[in-house]
């Protein structure tokens, strides 16, 4: 029994790049026809290195059934050590080749929309003024999601706020800054001209708001239920900035975005014939956060866009401007 704990030690000591590699795609894709396509392989030889993984441990890592490949609780801990192998040597060839070829290399970050605008974007246009040959690249996308690739190592940092419940413990964490909601409608909208208007002027239209419990979403719904109303009977529901603009332009809807999102907007060289709808109430959503992997190291270049967007961040970290 000693023994073959001791080989199965020794076979994890020296897997070979290409058995790491399946394991994690096997994990990744759930099925190993996939997962051999991923790695190179046909579905024959991904099948034998697989049995002879699990032959050599003496432990099943995936458990076959009719929707895929489930991992054990072995596969899932050989899948995520083999995933961060992987990762350093990606990491490894990356620095190796700014090395020789100068700078360069690869960062991969994603932020919520307001930060994005505010933050992201003008920290990698000065980067790229500096270097070039950097290949940044950037996922907009709701918190949970990308939380989650965060967690998969899919990202290098993340602006972003941990979903209800989610265990944070994996995370470096910095809290950024609250963000200020504005409603945007289109020009010649019957509120306009009118100076601010209250929650009630605005329950019986039609509005355009993103998923369930999404941060903007949930401040729009409380403030409704602070003047004893329920939420607006007439939604529409997307996340899309081009479906937004679509859904405002030939209606009466009114859409709360980040004032980011509303001053690219309304502002040249944009200019896109929408106007910002007065309220007569500030609308804070709760400040997001600077997010990266514990124990993960990245890139020089992801690590030099991280610095510059928190320290453009904590230039901009007084309190931001109410409405009016």
């Amino acid at each position: 029994m000693i023994e073959t704990k001791m080989k199965a030690l020794e076979f994890l000591r020296d897997m070979r790049p290409t058995q790491t590699r399946l394991v994690t795609e096997i994990a990744a894709h759930g099925q190993l026809q996939r997962a051999a396509a991923a790695c190179g392989l046909t579905q024959p030889a991904a099948s034998r290195s697989l049995a002879e993984i699990e032959a050599r441990l003496g432990l099943r890592l995936f458990l076959r059934k009719p929707k895929g490949m489930e991992p054990t609780p072995a596969g899932a801990l050989v899948a995520r050590r083999a995933r961060s192998i992987l990762q350093e040597q990606a990491l490894l060839a990356e620095e190796f080749a700014d090395l020789t070829a100068g700078r360069g290399g690869a960062a991969r970050v994603g932020a919520v929309t307001g930060p994005a605008l505010r933050h992201l974007a003008p920290a990698i246009q000065g980067l790229k003024g500096e270097a070039p040959g950097v290949d940044v690249s950037v996922e907009v996308a709701p918190s949970a999601a990308l939380v989650g690739m965060l967690e998969r190592g899919e990202l290098d940092f993340a602006l972003a706020r941990l979903p209800p419940g989610f265990d944070d413990r994996g995370f470096e964490i910095e809290s950024a800054r609250e963000e200020v909601v504005r409603l945007m409608v289109r020009d010649g909208h019957p509120l306009l001209g009118r100076g601010p208007v209250s929650m009630r002027d605005l329950h019986g239209l039609p509005w355009v708001l993103q998923d369930q419990g999404a941060p903007i979403r949930r401040v729009i719904e409380a403030a409704f239920h602070d003047e004893a109303l329920s939420s607006p009977p007439d939604v529409a529901t997307t996340s899309s900035l081009l479906m937004i603009v679509a859904l405002l332009r030939d209606s009466d809807a009114v859409a709360p975005m980040s004032q980011e999102v509303t001053d690219l907007m309304l502002e040249p060289p944009v200019s896109a014939g929408f106007r910002r709808l007065p309220l007569n109430r500030s609308l804070i959503v709760e400040p997001y956060l600077i997010l990266r992997a514990k124990d993960r190291e990245i890139s020089r270049a992801a690590e030099a866009l991280f610095l510059r967007v928190r320290d453009s961040i904590r230039k901009t970290a007084g309190p931001q401007s109410r409405e009016g």
